[in-house]
């Protein structure tokens, strides 16, 4: 009886990580198959449902690096939208070098250091000098495309109270930055492009997230470990319809340089994942409690483990099954090899930058990297793991190479 209900058990497990490792390709059919039937519309080519200019908050958080600064502040002065006011929060920064002498730029030093960037962000709130309709995350080493709060201000106007915005790669040269890129391309499209034309709820990351402020206040909390970003979209989408994703508005963001620095990187992001499992989980037993399917197929997909992790279970339990009936095995490799094609299928034809394709013979180095990040969590549980960047580049210089 116990070998029997282990052996279901054991069935639902592999039907689960089937799921999860077939629906990628699923996604990106439907995809084509509802750009053949409706095209390619998006909220901003619809009337707006406000007829006003939203006042918006650029929240900049910078801890104990101000370089990157001054090219991510000329970047917003350089906005096409006016409606725009920035907050620099130079947390534990020498600033005595630095001046802002533009009125749409309020720089803030934080006395003491505050060391966490939810604590920076309550501080740019706190000494807002004018109220603002709608606050905009962003780290000190992004840069902002010159029509991003233009195209931002109308999702707003849709009714959308959060919006997540269009993350891409400031650097591309290297092969390892290539590698950073190519994976948030393919989550990008998993968990946010696709939500959006399905009118569901977009994951966000910690950076270009775009939240209307008496919302932000309502679900503001006290957790300043890494990963914020996780809790506090759980709160979001459990507190509204439906947190858009707004392809238009670009923010670019500097990708990692070398093996080291992705290591550390994705052994931040396993740790965040396990670390707000609970938090997940939740996000599921309220769907649940709710009756809400779009909620429940939220929660579901932030359940699903990374992707180093969900291609070894794969691998494991078509392993496993060649012990137990091997038919289940080749179904096993046959699942495996339409993931491998999905994933390079998304990044071929949902790439908006040059050269992408270029690094995947390059895959099985993060590969090696991802697995050695599974034996360093301990570090990670140990202190906030922060990931270093070199690269200070304009706007305008970005912009000459881009296709947009």
């Amino acid at each position: 009886m116990l070998a029997t209900g282990l052996y279901y058990i054991f069935i639902l497990f592999q039907l689960l990580l089937a799921v999860y490792l077939v629906l990628p390709l699923f996604l990106l059919i439907l995809h084509y198959i509802r750009k053949l039937l409706v095209g390619d519309r998006s909220p901003i080519d619809k009337p707006p449902f406000f007829k006003k200019d939203f006042s918006f908050a650029a929240i900049v958080t910078a801890h104990q690096d101000t370089r990157f600064i001054p090219p991510l502040v000329d970047s917003l002065l350089k906005q096409t939208y006016s409606r725009v006011k920035t907050y620099v929060v130079a947390d534990d920064c020498d600033v005595s070098n630095m001046r802002f002498d533009q009125p749409g730029v309020v720089l803030l030093k934080p006395e003491p250091a505050l060391n966490a960037k939810i604590r920076s962000i309550g501080h740019a709130i706190e000494n807002f000098s004018e109220p603002h309709d709608v606050l905009v995350i962003f780290d000190s080493d992004n840069l902002v495309h010159p029509r991003y709060f233009e195209y931002l201000n109308r999702y707003f106007q849709q009714g959308y109270l959060a919006v997540q915005t269009h993350m891409l790669s400031k650097n591309t040269a290297s092969k390892y930055a290539k590698l950073d890129s190519m994976g948030h391309i393919y989550n990008t499209f998993l968990d946010r492009q696709m939500r959006m034309e399905l009118n569901l709820s977009s994951c966000i990351l910690g950076l270009g997230i775009a939240i209307e402020t008496n919302l932000y206040r309502e679900i503001m909390y006290n957790n300043t470990l890494g990963g914020f970003d996780k809790k506090l979209q759980a709160d979001i989408v459990k507190a509204i319809p439906q947190l858009a994703f707004a392809r238009e508005c670009i923010v670019y963001d500097e990708k990692v340089e070398d093996g080291k620095t992705l290591e550390k990187q994705r052994t931040r992001w396993l740790f965040t994942y396990f670390h707000y499992f609970k938090i997940n989980w939740n996000i599921v037993k309220t769907a649940v409690r709710r009756l809400d399917l779009k909620l429940f197929y939220f929660g579901f997909i932030m359940l699903r483990p990374p992707l180093i992790i969900l291609v070894g279970l794969g691998f494991l339990a078509g392993l496993c099954d060649w012990f137990i009936n091997p038919l289940f095995s080749i179904g096993w490799l046959l699942i495996l090899l339409q993931f491998a094609l999905s994933f390079i299928l998304i990044i071929v034809t949902q790439s908006k930058q040059k050269g992408m394709t270029s690094a995947f013979l390059h895959i099985p180095l993060v590969l090696l990297r991802q697995a050695r990040a599974i034996f360093n969590l301990k570090k990670a549980a140990g202190g906030f793991l922060k990931t270093e960047h070199s690269k200070i580049v304009y706007i305008e210089e970005l912009l000459k190479d881009e296709p947009f």
